[in-house]
């Protein structure tokens, strides 16, 4: 077979074969049969932690068959659905999530899996949102597991290990509008010494930016239009004005397709950052993230900043954001808010090799957990004091696949050792 590639082309699928079952029964009969296997997303990781020694299975052509439970608060959908696709059923349905990632076309089960998140100072990751998972196991059968169950907690982010997800359940609420505004001028000193302000000045915000300037490039706010409209004062405050551009000179292109600044609209269209109706052609790059305990951001970025010089180079830009603490064992926001810290490289492998080495070496003393579907370094063995759910996790994922069906070298690596 052609062997087939990630979204970054950074790295080669090892998997033999990819089904593409229309229905779950079908998947049932691929799984019990086959000796290693694993999903395959929307191919947005930039590892292989995706990847199979094996066979993988692709769940597109599964219909999303939306199911909502108005009483619960809940919806339920086939977990190969995107997220763009389902925040377009709900808003249609007067219904929302809570927050969003950046890019709305990665899937639901491959999201939440992950850790992914948007930001926001009082939201938790996309994998907080999850209320119930149905899994077909290594023998080919199904298992449900719901919040409150035993082993919930360490089945939601479970990169893969537990089986393939084929329902994933999800917290809602009434749809709410939203706007988002652009500000330029905050200075890096600031930053540093009040990080709580700026990352309080709305439902979500993110600082998109280089390392070596005296500012950050851009600041965005995105506010729910409910709590009183978007939040100049506290921008100003901050020592930020209104940008005239939303985003810097040497943004991609693609990037200045963004949903509009500046206008209310729906949560849908405004929590991610990119355009759910149309998946964009990004610049080829490389990324990679490290989410780091709230109390220790500070610290974090000024070590960043010593490098600045170094690392901007060979960035097309640095998106910082903030997510609530959770419970769930694997997420990278276990135990603790956490400031999240993303690399946007140019598509220069050997560079970024280099930097996101020397970067983790500064970072995971400071308790950074790096993104598990980007660029990472770490072996199981330096990555287990992060965790300490870790040796729990290993015990319950031997329990489902005693076997290894659904291992491959990136579990083997970074999660079993």
């Amino acid at each position: 077979m052609t062997r087939e590639h990630n979204w970054a082309d950074n790295h080669t699928f090892t998997a033999t074969r990819i089904h593409r079952p229309a229905s779950v029964a079908e998947l049932c009969h691929i799984v019990a049969r086959a000796p290693r296997v694993r999903a395959i997303g929307a191919r947005h990781s930039f590892n292989g932690v995706a990847d199979s020694p094996g066979e993988l299975i692709d769940l597109g052509g599964i219909n999303p068959d939306f199911v909502i439970d108005r009483e619960g608060r809940t919806v339920t959908l086939g977990g190969g659905t995107n997220y763009a696709v389902l925040a377009a059923y709900l808003q249609r349905e007067g219904r929302a999530l809570h927050n969003m990632a950046s890019l709305p076309h990665v899937t639901a089960a491959g999201a939440t899996a992950t850790g992914t998140h948007g930001s926001g100072d009082g939201l938790g990751n996309l994998a907080t949102a999850v209320a119930g998972l149905e899994i077909v196991t290594a023998t080919g059968e199904m298992a449900k597991v719901r919040r409150g169950d035993k082993n919930f907690d360490g089945m939601v982010v479970g990169l893969g290990a537990f089986g393939i997800v084929t329902r994933i359940t999800l917290d809602i609420q009434q749809s709410y509008e939203m706007r988002q505004d652009a500000f330029e001028g905050l200075a890096w000193d600031r930053v540093l010494a009040d990080l709580d302000a700026v990352m309080a000045a709305g439902y979500s915000v993110s600082l998109a930016t280089m390392w070596s300037g005296p500012a950050v490039t851009r600041l965005w706010i995105k506010t729910r239009l409910a709590e009183g409209g978007p939040r100049a004062v506290s921008a100003a405050y901050l020592g930020a004005k209104p940008a005239s551009e939303p985003l810097a000179n040497r943004a991609p292109d693609a990037l200045r397709r963004l949903n509009p600044f500046g206008a209310p609209g729906p949560w849908s269209e405004r929590l991610p950052h990119f355009r759910p109706d149309e998946e964009p052609a990004l610049e080829p790059h490389l990324q990679s993230e490290y989410m780091v305990p709230r109390a220790r951001a500070a610290e974090a970025m000024t070590l960043l900043r010593a490098i600045g010089h170094r690392i901007d180079p060979h960035l097309l830009t640095t998106e910082i954001r903030s997510m609530a603490a959770d419970r769930l064992w694997l997420s990278p926001g276990y135990g603790a808010d956490s400031i999240g810290i993303h690399f946007s490289w140019k598509k220069e492998p050997d560079a970024v090799d280099r930097m996101t080495a020397e970067i983790e070496e500064l970072l995971l003393p400071l308790g950074a957990r790096p993104h598990w579907g980007k660029i990472m370094h770490a072996p199981a063995q330096r990555l287990a004091p992060l965790y300490p759910k870790l040796p729990a996790f290993r015990d319950l994922a031997r329990s489902f696949d005693p076997a290894g069906k659904f291992r491959n070298e990136f579990l083997d690596t970074h999660v079993f050792g």
